[in-house]
């Protein structure tokens, strides 16, 4: 906002290091910056296109925290399954539903879909494989090495993992040609009663269709990433999916384990080193 304007602009600095902060044209044109990082892997929240008219290099940190947000999709998928959530609302309540709650379909053997297979995905293939799940996926980069090597069965499309799963979960990154990618084809192609988790954006959804699928179709859904989301890390939160049923969520939490924000941390000094020795800047985008 215009805080983080007038601040760039009284200090002039070399570096501007983001998280979740928007920097817009109006930021990387108030001083001459000589790089801009993304502390994290996803840069959308960077104008890309007035940093190149400026000249001014993005780099992010990729793969510092793939594990956490792994780490977090499959902890939907398994909370999901067994719907802790509602189990625990059930015992804080004073009830004791053993016959409600018995009734999960478990994960061994059954298939869960990857769209997006980047260093996230990849990350959530291994987990799902250990706990004895089949692993479909698609992604633009996949090739069939890389998807043997992972152990997965490679699809042609979206709509293909759709079709073929029990749970999906959703690891592309965020352009113009994937906002929206998630809509009407994908739900029709989606399961009835089917698994949905994205902890990567919530632009990649065509909301209006996730709702249709909710409400018709029975797919649940647990979300880190949400339209519309508060700034900074507190305040107040207001989202209409959220109040249907089987919806579970997180307040965008995915890539923040201690483990992975010290793994950011040290990349992007890695990264501010290289600049001040005159050696190429790593993880340029």
């Amino acid at each position: 906002g215009p805080a983080l304007v007038e601040a760039v602009g009284r200090l002039s600095p070399d570096v501007l290091v983001v998280r979740s902060t928007k920097a817009p044209t109006e930021v990387l044109e108030a001083a001459p910056l000589k790089l801009v990082i993304r502390a994290g892997s996803g840069y959308d929240n960077i104008d890309i296109a007035a940093a190149r008219r400026l000249g001014i290099p993005v780099a992010n940190c990729p793969r510092m925290n793939s594990i956490a947000v792994a780490e977090l999709a499959f902890a939907f998928i398994a909370a999901m399954d067994r719907r802790l959530p509602e189990n625990l609302d059930a015992l804080r309540a004073g009830q004791w539903r053993k016959g409600e709650f018995a009734k999960a379909a478990g994960l061994y053997g059954r298939t869960l879909g990857v769209v997006g297979v980047g260093s996230i995905g990849g990350e959530l293939v291994a987990r799902a494989r250990a706990f004895g799940m089949h692993v479909v996926g698609w992604s633009r980069s996949l090739t069939p090495m890389k998807a043997a090597d992972l152990g997965l069965l490679r699809l042609d499309s979206p709509e293909e993992v759709a079709a073929a799963s029990d749970v999906v979960s959703l690891h592309m990154v965020l352009a113009d040609d994937t906002r929206g990618r998630i809509g009407k084809p994908f739900f029709d192609a989606l399961r009835p009663g089917a698994l949905l988790v994205n902890t990567a954006r919530a632009e990649l959804l065509d909301i209006a269709a996730l709702k249709d699928a909710i409400e018709t179709k029975g797919v649940r859904l647990a979300m880190d990433v949400w339209p519309d989301e508060p700034p900074g890390t507190e305040g107040d939160f207001h989202s209409d999916l959220i109040g249907l049923p089987g919806v579970y969520g997180t307040a965008h939490i995915g890539a923040s384990t201690e483990q992975a924000q010290d793994a950011v941390a040290a990349e992007t000094v890695r990264i501010v080193r290289e600049l001040m020795a005159e050696r190429p800047i790593p993880n340029l985008v």
